[in-house]
C-alpha cells in the first residue's frame, strides 16, 4: 500500500446550489485501514494469506497495511502439515505465522480436523486408530504454535448440506462416530487451554436444516461442558446463495448461547454498487453483534481467488481497491483513504468537484495529484448511483464494471512530475438522483 494516505471520499451530499463549485477532499483520518477500522470497533478485519504469494510486493503491502488477523489459506490443512504418519512439517505454515506475529497481526489456525484436503494414509485408517491420529495431530500441530493463535478451527465442514441436518460422512464420522467432534474438541484444549476453540461451516449463515444442527450441537455442547468457544461462518456469497435476510438474526441465536461468533472466510461474488451494499450488510451484522469478534475475508485479491471469476474479494487484480472495499471501511467506521494497492514510492491522490449543473444532468471534475514522485501512470474510480448513468466524458479513458454504476478511468495524459496534477471530466444524467459521486482511491506507478 502507499506510504501517503491523503484521500477523498464524495459521500453522500444534500442539495447543491445550482452552478456551484462543490469541492470535496481531505486527509484520511487514523482508522484509514480495514484493520485500524476494525479494531476501534473491537474487532479484527483479517485476511486469507497464501505463502507462495509472500515474495510479492504489492501483496506484501496491502496485507502489511489493511489487515490485522490473517488465516493461512491452506498451509495449515492436514495434508499440508502431516502428510505422512508422525511426519510433520510446518515450514509453509511458519512463513505466514512469522510475517504475522512481526507485525503484531493475530493469526487464526485453520484447520485441524476436516475431511477435505486429508492425506490418503489418514483416510485408509480403521477404529481407534482414527482416534490416535486425530488426537495426536491435534497436540502436535497445536503444540507447534501454542500461545500463538487467537482462534483455531477444530473441526470444519462435519454436517451434509441439504435438509436432514446429518453428519457428513467421513472417515472421523465412519469410524468414531457422532462422538468425534467432541473428542477434537476435548484434545484441543488440553494442547492449548488459551486458544478460542471454533466449529466452522458454510451454507450455515441463515436460520435453515444445516445452521439448526449446527445449533443443537453448540448448545448440547454448552449444556454439556464440552469447550467451544465460538463459531465461524463461511459465508461465501453470490447471486445463487445471497445474503440471507436473517443473517444477523442467526449470528445473534448462536452468540445468545454464550459464544463468540465470527465471519471466518468472507467472499461475495459480483461487482460495484450491489457487491458493496453486500458486504455492508455482512459488516452491519457483525457489528450488530456484540459477541462477532472480527471477520476474514478469503483472500487479499481477486486474481488469487479460488472464485476468481467472480471477482468477489475487496481488490481486484492490480490491487486497486474496489468500492466494496469503501463500503466495507465506511460500515467500520473508517474513512476512505487514498493511495491503493500496489508497491513501491509512486503515490497519488484525487479530489472532486461539480463544475456545472443544468436541467436533468450535471458536469463533474476529478483532479488527481501525483506524490512525492513522479508518476507514469495512474488509475481510479467514479461511483455513480443508480439510476444515474454517465454520459459522456474527457481527457481520460474510461471503462465500466457490468453495473454500468462504476466507471474506472486511465489517463489522457500521464508522465506527471511530484505534486504536479492533471484532471478528467464527465457528465451525469440523474435520472432524478443529484447524489455526488464516490471516488475510489489513485494507484499510481
Amino acid at each position: 500500500m502507499r506510504t501517503v494516505r491523503t484521500a477523498l471520499t464524495a459521500g453522500v451530499l444534500g442539495a447543491l446550489v445550482a452552478g456551484g463549485l462543490v469541492g470535496l477532499s481531505g486527509t484520511a483520518s487514523a482508522a484509514s485501514t480495514l484493520g485500524a477500522a476494525a479494531a476501534e470497533r473491537g474487532r479484527y478485519f483479517g485476511a486469507a494469506v497464501a505463502a507462495n504469494h509472500l515474495g510479492e510486493s504489492d501483496y506484501v503491502n496491502t496485507l502489511n497495511t489493511e489487515f490485522n488477523s490473517v488465516t493461512p489459506e491452506n498451509e495449515m490443512k492436514w495434508e499440508a502439515v502431516e502428510p505422512s504418519p508422525g511426519s510433520f512439517s510446518f515450514a509453509s505454515a511458519d512463513r505466514i505465522t512469522n510475517h504475522a506475529r512481526g507485525r503484531g497481526m493475530r493469526i487464526r489456525g485453520h484447520t485441524l480436523v476436516w475431511h477435505s484436503q486429508l492425506p490418503g494414509w489418514v483416510s485408509n485408517l480403521t477404529g481407534s486408530a482414527v482416534r490416535s491420529a486425530m488426537v495426536n495431530h491435534i497436540n502436535q500441530v497445536m503444540g507447534h504454535w501454542r500461545g500463538q493463535i487467537h482462534s483455531w478451527d477444530v473441526v470444519n465442514e462435519a454436517f451434509q448440506d441439504g435438509g436432514s441436518g446429518a453428519r457428513r460422512d467421513s472417515v472421523f464420522q465412519r469410524q468414531l462416530g457422532n462422538g468425534f467432534i467432541e473428542e477434537a474438541f476435548r484434545a484441543a484444549r488440553a494442547a492449548d487451554p488459551n486458544a478460542k476453540l471454533c466449529y466452522n461451516d458454510y451454507n450455515t449463515d441463515g436460520v435453515n436444516a444445516k445452521s439448526n444442527a449446527v445449533f443443537a450441537m453448540v448448545q448440547d455442547f454448552r449444556n454439556r461442558g464440552v469447550p467451544i468457544d465460538c463459531v465461524g461462518f463461511q459465508s461465501h456469497f453470490n447471486s445463487q446463495s445471497p445474503v440471507p435476510g436473517d443473517y444477523q438474526q442467526n449470528l445473534q441465536r448462536f452468540a445468545n448461547l454464550g459464544v463468540d461468533v465470527q465471519i471466518t472466510e468472507l467472499d461475495i461474488e459480483g461487482s460495484g454498487t450491489t457487491q458493496a451494499n453486500n458486504y455492508s450488510r455482512v459488516v452491519n451484522a457483525c457489528l450488530a453483534v456484540s459477541r462477532c469478534t472480527g471477520i476474514t475475508v478469503w483472500g487479499v485479491t481477486d486474481k488469487y481467488s479460488w472464485r476468481s471469476g467472480g471477482t468477489p474479494l475487496l481488490f481486484d487484480g492490480n490491487y486497486t481497491k474496489k468500492p466494496a472495499y469503501n463500503a466495507v471501511l465506511t460500515a467500520l467506521g473508517g474513512t476512505p483513504g487514498g493511495g491503493g494497492g500496489g508497491g513501491g514510492g509512486a503515490t497519488c491522490t484525487v479530489s472532486y468537484q461539480e463544475t456545472q449543473r443544468w436541467g436533468d444532468r450535471f458536469n463533474g471534475q476529478v483532479t488527481v495529484r501525483a506524490g512525492g514522485t513522479a508518476i507514469t501512470s495512474w488509475v481510479t474510480t467514479v461511483t455513480v448511483r443508480s439510476p444515474q448513468r454517465i454520459s459522456a466524458t474527457w481527457n481520460g479513458t474510461p471503462s465500466w464494471d457490468t453495473s454500468g454504476n462504476v466507471m474506472t478511468m486511465r489517463p489522457g495524459t500521464a508522465n506527471l512530475a511530484a505534486g504536479a496534477t492533471t484532471s478528467f471530466g464527465f457528465t451525469v444524467l440523474t435520472n432524478g438522483n443529484w447524489t455526488a459521486p464516490t471516488l475510489g482511491s489513485c494507484t499510481a506507478a
